[in-house]
């Protein structure tokens, strides 16, 4: 490929980082509005986590597809459920619809947000060049966080929050059709049996426990424990079929590299962690404090622009302090936010708001590049895509079982405050604290 074929092709990539952005903020700014309006306060974890959840059993077989079917099928396919799945979203008549349409546009959102990673590996040897281009895609994202807020609170505030969703369609048609006239790198596919125990194993088996960790505190105990050992077998029976297949889902040896394991690892953690500010942190502006969905949705704006600033700032510090110092920098970034909001009271200010999140956004921004590059350096050349897309899948995991357990964490606390006032409030009064239209009906 020429230069000008490149530039087009990252761009139409590049601009699936911009949508990853917008649908994050954009839905974290208008989810009051969408469970007040669907009556879904209670559905709120499953929101969040029935996407992370279509996005952890999808990645590493979007990846599969792409070493079968070229990774420019992959992409074009995968972005076209993400862009339907907008549309459903859309036009969600009850929160159920609402769901699914979620869970099938985090199945596309599984491999428009992995597969352009493992292109950029293909279109860019040089790792130096590669590094550069991840930053800018990764600038794209936070560009997209930034807008999203203000967008997505104007669009609530002016028309209804279905409108956050048509945003992303056109975006995707332009990103479609450029990868489809200019991405023409020829590959050599690969046409191994596909392993299609394996698949089902691990979807089943990752669908098992998230779906247990989900239902914590809303069913049995017992419920949870049996999903999580379903799940746990299910993945153990999957290890035992990918020993003997030619060309397994996810590679044993992967998990022999000491390296590798450590970034996957550091993902884990670090993703766990931030998506509680991104998800809690509007609700808390809006809920407690009676702000607008623009100026709740702004709370995630100084993160994003950090989360830029980090993303640029990490080159010029690597040399200098390595990659796990640079991890070490954006770790300690990240505790400074989370102590903060811990031991914030309810009288905390909309400042006090907007300074965690710059310590939250630079932490973000320093410490993804690095561990990204990492894992596609620290891999096998044959590993690389599936690297990408596992280091993505643990990320996802890691989000979904962390959502799912603050969900738990403020389902239990609304059922508290319900019956601490002896049912003078009510989950229908909680469902309408969120909407700044609503809530002046509220006692």
């Amino acid at each position: 490929m020429n230069r000008n074929r490149k530039l087009l092709v990252t761009f139409a990539l590049i601009l699936s980082n911009t949508m990853a952005g917008l649908d994050g903020t954009i839905v974290n700014t208008a989810l009051p509005a969408i469970i007040s309006d669907l009556h879904g306060i209670q559905y709120m974890g499953w929101i969040v986590a029935i996407f992370l959840l279509g996005m952890a059993v999808s990645t590493p077989l979007w990846s599969k597809f792409g070493e079968r079917k070229g990774n420019k099928l992959a992409y074009i396919s995968a972005t076209a459920m993400f862009a339907v799945g907008a549309l459903l979203q859309g036009i969600a008549p009850n929160i159920v619809w609402f769901v699914v349409a979620r869970g099938f546009m985090g199945i596309g959102a599984g491999g428009m947000n992995t597969i352009p990673f493992i292109i950029y590996a293909q279109l860019f040897k040089n790792m130096k060049r590669r590094a550069q281009v991840i930053g800018i895609a990764t600038a794209s994202f936070s560009t997209g966080s930034i807008i999203g807020p203000l967008l997505g609170g104007w669009l609530v505030d002016t028309f209804s929050w279905h409108w956050v969703f048509f945003l992303n369609i056109p975006i995707a048609v332009v990103s479609i059709l450029l990868v489809a006239l200019f991405f023409q790198l020829p590959v050599n596919l690969n046409h191994h049996p596909v392993d299609y125990q394996g698949a089902t194993l691990m979807v089943v088996g990752l669908s098992a426990i998230l779906v247990g960790i989900q239902l914590l505190g809303t069913t049995s105990v017992w419920v949870t424990i049996g999903l999580f050992g379903l799940g746990i077998a299910l993945l153990w029976w999957m290890n035992r079929v990918e020993n003997r297949v030619t060309d397994p889902i996810v590679p044993n040896r992967l998990f022999k590299n000491g390296k590798l394991m450590l970034d996957f690892t550091l993902f884990a953690i670090l993703w766990g962690a931030f998506v509680a500010f991104n998800i809690y942190i509007p609700m808390w502006a809006q809920g407690i404090m009676g702000l607008s969905a623009l100026i709740g949705g702004m709370t995630q704006i100084p993160g994003s622009v950090t989360n830029f600033v980090g993303s640029e700032i990490e080159p010029l510090f690597q040399r200098r302090l390595g990659r796990y110092g640079i991890v070490a920098a954006g770790t300690l970034a990240f505790l400074v936010s989370f102590l903060g909001m811990a031991l914030a009271s309810q009288q905390a200010s909309y400042g006090f708001l907007l300074v965690m999140g710059v310590f939250e956004g630079l932490g973000l921004g320093l410490c993804f590049n690095v561990l990204q590059v990492a894992v596609q350096n620290d891999a096998e050349l044959q590993d690389v895509p599936i690297a990408t897309s596992f280091a993505y899948l643990i990320r996802i995991l890691s989000q979904t079982f962390m959502s799912s357990i603050y969900g738990v964490i403020l389902n239990r606390a609304l059922q508290s405050g319900v019956t601490a006032s002896r049912h003078q409030i009510t989950m229908a009064m909680l469902n309408k604290l969120s909407n700044s239209k609503t809530s002046g009906s509220l006692p």
